[in-house]
């Protein structure tokens, strides 16, 4: 099922599997935003990242002496959540465990994710309780592809990525999908990045933030980009495919991160993991800014 929201201007279209942002329109310019999810190069739009984000070592890990397998991103993104709230610009999506949720991780838990469209803004909001006496160990993020070029007009390399502050940040390599920390070295988001495919090359750019932060997919030649923000998540990642060139890049703010090369697979010591006494709760969010 579909659920709109909308404005005078904007128009964001949200599917009740994986809870997943489908669309975020500018009626006016009948400008598309997000990546329509063609599957001869990446059949998703916009991801929820949760109970991880990114890959498990040998897909694998434990729960005291209790060996689980989970899907690279986990599960969410296939599920079907219940519509809590709707209106016209505001809508409220939930996700529980299952008896099937239970087989792969054995953890009770109440994911929320709302959605708020004011203006051009569309915010994220992820808010996660536990309502078992058993403490809860998670991870979650977004995924959020956008077309790229935004303007049709032009091409792939007439954008560039600039972050907010513009500053150097921890850059976190991938070997094999996971986190090389041994070869981090100092990202230089100091200055603004020329979009190309070749930037993807090894997957995707990982990066350690902190603070108030913000991403932006800009062109000198179109007014219209988009931009990611947030305040209180630890690591962004930016994506596109490759060797396969496609016409998106997914600006990726999470409050989690793949296994590293020599993660012991125990889940609680996992690095970024989160973790929830009973009856508490965690709430973070981003932005989605369009112009």
């Amino acid at each position: 099922m579909k659920v709109t929201l909308e404005n005078t201007r904007y128009q964001v279209q949200i599917d009740t599997l994986g809870a997943e942002i489908h669309h975020f329109l500018d009626k006016e310019n009948a400008l598309e935003y997000m990546w329509q999810a063609d599957p001869t190069h990446w059949g998703r739009h916009a991801p929820i990242l949760f109970p991880i984000v990114g890959t498990l070592k040998h897909n694998e890990y434990k729960v005291g002496e209790e060996v689980y397998t989970l899907p690279r991103h986990g599960f969410a993104r296939d599920q079907e959540f219940q519509v809590m709230e709707c209106t016209e610009q505001h809508a409220r999506f939930r996700l529980t465990d299952t008896a099937e949720t239970k087989k792969m991780y054995p953890f009770a838990f109440c994911l929320d994710v709302l959605y708020t469209l004011v203006d051009n803004q569309l915010t994220v909001q992820y808010h996660i309780e536990n309502p078992s006496q058993q403490t809860l160990h998670f991870s979650v993020g977004g995924h959020p592809a956008f077309n790229v070029p935004v303007d049709p007009s032009l091409a792939f390399e007439d954008y560039y990525l600039v972050s907010e502050p513009l500053k150097s940040r921890t850059f976190l390599p991938l070997k094999d999908d996971l986190i090389d920390l041994e070869h981090k070295t100092l990202g230089q988001t100091n200055t603004a990045i020329d979009l190309t495919h070749d930037l993807f090359k090894e997957d995707a750019l990982i990066f350690e933030t902190k603070g108030k932060t913000a991403f932006s997919i800009r062109s000198d030649s179109s007014p219209h980009g988009v931009t990611v923000s947030y305040t209180d998540l630890p690591y962004f990642g930016v994506w596109s495919t490759s060797p396969v060139e496609s016409n998106f890049v997914c600006l990726e703010p999470w409050a989690g991160i793949a296994d590293t090369v020599d993660t012991t697979g125990d889940f609680s010591k996992k690095l970024g993991i989160q973790t929830l006494a009973h009856d508490e709760v965690f709430d973070t969010s981003y932005t989605i800014s369009v112009y």
